[in-house]
């Protein structure tokens, strides 16, 4: 008896990129539903790559920068900040984390400190009324839960994980 397959995982070349979308071969998936599964199915191999796990399927995938990006920012009623990530998560904003890559993107650790998310615009724009300069505009903090943490400056920011 033949077994129905998840066909979509097994069908082109599938990546996840900067702009936070998910790509079958060149083409956007368009599917939310199926974006999201794809974001929640996201599993890490032993070589440090990256591949979607839906049910019995199984494949490969490319990540062009994080597997993981922030899409909306919510202020917390303690002052804080909760970050929602591609795949839904809500989880409070570790302040100590972020770090400024290339092209002044902005990132953060995710899932218990075990990823990076890049910020996405709208969200980056969210949390732009906190920022601070300091050092005569050389360098930038954000204020959050009445307290200040520096945002450093990362190349390795850039880099997947």
């Amino acid at each position: 008896m033949a077994r129905a397959g998840f066909y979509a995982v097994e069908s082109g070349k599938i990546s996840f990129r900067r702009d936070g979308h998910w790509y079958n071969d060149e083409e956007r998936i368009e599917n939310p539903r199926i974006a999201l599964l794809f974001s929640r199915s996201l599993k890490r191999a032993a070589d440090g790559g990256f591949y979607l796990q839906v049910a019995e399927e199984r494949a490969p995938i490319t990540i062009e920068d994080t597997p993981y990006v922030v899409v909306t920012v919510e202020d917390a009623p303690d002052g804080g900040v909760i970050v929602v990530t591609n795949d839904e998560e809500r989880e409070p904003l570790d302040p100590a984390t972020l770090a400024v890559g290339s092209g002044h993107v902005l990132y953060c650790a995710v899932k218990g400190g075990q990823f990076r998310a890049r910020f996405l615009r709208s969200s980056y724009f969210h949390l732009a009324n906190r920022f601070v300069a300091e050092d005569g505009g050389r360098s930038f903090a954000i204020e959050i839960g009445g307290r200040r943490y520096p945002i450093r400056y990362d190349a390795a920011a850039n880099n997947p994980s």
